[in-house]
């Protein structure tokens, strides 16, 4: 049997000649399990936790801000691709936010003269549901394009709804699926010699 010795209110264990303080509530000496010793100090345990919460909130925001498929245009010898001008994460734009992404002005500017091949491709996933293109925000085609890649003369961009040419044109790339849009993909082609 291991000999139990008082000491005031606590009770200690002598086991090899090393006493070992005992848990337990001040005044009582029935328990017999050994204290745990804190091995961070307060600020430490206050730091380790604030350094967690930043951890977790650098992880949401980049789960926020993934990147989305991407667009590219091909003339030549010069790609140009973006990411999305708006993106759902797959699921459909809401009705009201269609029309002014589709309004933005593009961020990428494509030079494309009236006898250059315009080459598009997507990222697979777009062309999973299929992807239109849009003209200064209207619809120019009315069935869904349902592979990675495709080609068109570039004069098919300049001719404006009278007839006349244009210098400068906004060309969207739509993912869609049904009679919903999921991604809005913008580029700006500008008419060259």
């Amino acid at each position: 049997m291991t000999p139990v010795s008082r000491h005031g209110a606590r009770a200690t264990v002598t086991r090899g000649g090393s006493p070992y303080p005992l848990a337990g509530p001040a005044g009582t000496t029935d328990s017999l399990r050994p204290m745990t010793v804190a091995f961070f100090s307060g600020r430490a345990r206050r730091a380790g936790v604030a350094l967690g919460a930043v951890s977790a909130g650098l992880l949401v925001l980049a789960a926020c801000d993934k990147p989305t498929p991407l667009a590219t245009v091909t003339v030549g010898d010069n790609s140009v691709n973006t990411e999305a001008a708006c993106y759902n994460d797959g699921a459909a734009i809401k009705p009201a936010d269609i029309q002014p992404c589709l309004n933005k002005k593009a961020e990428r500017t494509v030079e494309v003269a009236m006898d250059d091949q315009v080459h598009f491709g997507v990222d697979p996933v777009i062309a999973e549901h299929g992807w239109t293109l849009f003209i200064d925000g209207q619809q120019a085609e009315q069935e869904p394009y349902k592979k990675t890649y495709r080609t068109i003369p570039g004069s098919a961009f300049f001719a404006s709804q009278t007839g006349q040419t244009t210098n400068s044109t906004q060309v969207s790339i739509v993912e869609t699926s049904g009679k919903e849009l999921i991604g809005i993909w913008q580029f700006e082609f500008k008419k060259t010699s």
